[in-house]
């Protein structure tokens, strides 16, 4: 609804009767440019990702196959982030040079945000797949967030070229050499870099992507915890608490992950974006608003003009 309000056109999938429904529970729905497509069956988040394969009137997949026919400019989903992910693998495809898609969020730091890939979608890489993860992002963040040869990181346990896993070492041998040809390669950066934003963009493998983004969510709510019990301890920091009153939601605005509204699914053919099972409203709306901005960037043409030319070759 919020969305729509804004000029976001879109298509909600599910079933038919239950989103009329809830839609009429909204005064003014019926003006704004939303439509219903029928959608019986869904893949609940305790079922498997793999039965996409032979559930194809899953809301999933009718979604992603709204993206495949262009009557859709992009497919976003709260709910089974595997699901989404198989779904638009096996509805859109990979763009050409791209051996594995990766999700690419945003963590709040230092002068604004960090961009991380992959945080989920691959435990186990090759380092060509982090070299090409460096292409993506930075074209993404050029046309989509109109960042300007945006810097490159590598993550690691040292920023020395020689630190690291094997993995971590080839990969930073293939980023070196891309460096110039498309990627604005930092080198090695370690956790507390993400967030001082110390390079525009960290590149790492999805199970070491995926730790630092729950450990930076949950750090953050704990923070907030702790402010609010020391704010609320005695009176003097009660009085404190009201004068800082108006900081604090400034902060928490710059931390609350519906900010970014939902993660994309970056290197396959067709816009895909993944939130939080636990969205609320801001979250969706965000995630919409993101979702038209990529569109109207013409990010995938632009992905795959970029990766057009000669990849690192897979190992």
């Amino acid at each position: 609804m919020q969305a729509a309000r804004g000029g976001v056109g879109v298509l909600l999938v599910g079933p038919r009767v239950a989103l009329h429904a809830e839609l009429g529970k909204h005064a003014g729905s019926a003006a704004l440019p939303i439509e219903v497509v029928e959608a019986a069956d869904v893949i609940g988040m305790d079922e498997h990702a793999s039965d996409v394969r032979s559930r194809k009137e899953a809301s999933i997949n009718v979604c992603t196959a709204l993206v495949k026919e262009g009557r859709a400019a992009a497919a976003v989903s709260m709910g089974h982030s595997g699901a989404t992910m198989a779904s638009a693998l096996l509805t859109l495809g990979r763009i050409k040079g791209v051996d594995r898609p990766a999700i690419l969020t945003h963590l709040p730091a230092q002068g604004g945000f960090t961009t991380l890939l992959d945080v989920g979608a691959n435990a186990d890489v090759k380092a060509a797949y982090l070299a090409q993860w460096a292409r993506l992002a930075t074209v993404y963040l050029r046309v989509v967030e109109d960042r300007e040869n945006p810097t490159v990181g590598l993550l690691s346990i040292g920023e020395e070229d020689h630190k690291g896993s094997a993995l971590v070492v080839e990969a930073h041998g293939l980023l070196r050499a891309a460096h110039g040809q498309g990627v604005n390669f930092h080198g090695n950066v370690e956790g507390r870099d993400i967030l001082r934003g110390t390079t525009d963009i960290v590149v790492t493998d999805g199970f070491t992507g995926n730790v630092v983004l729950k450990l930076a969510e949950g750090e953050a709510k704990v923070l907030f915890g702790w402010v609010r019990e020391a704010l609320g301890s005695t009176l003097k920091s009660k009085v404190g608490g009201l004068l800082v009153r108006g900081a604090l939601r400034g902060l928490a605005e710059r931390m609350d992950p519906s900010t970014y509204g939902a993660s994309i699914l970056l290197g396959v053919r067709g816009l895909t974006f993944i939130g939080h099972g636990s969205a609320d409203a801001r979250a969706v709306k965000n995630a919409l608003l993101r979702a038209e901005r990529a569109h109207e960037a013409q990010l995938v043409a632009r992905l795959e003009a970029a990766l057009a030319g000669e990849t690192p070759q897979s190992v």
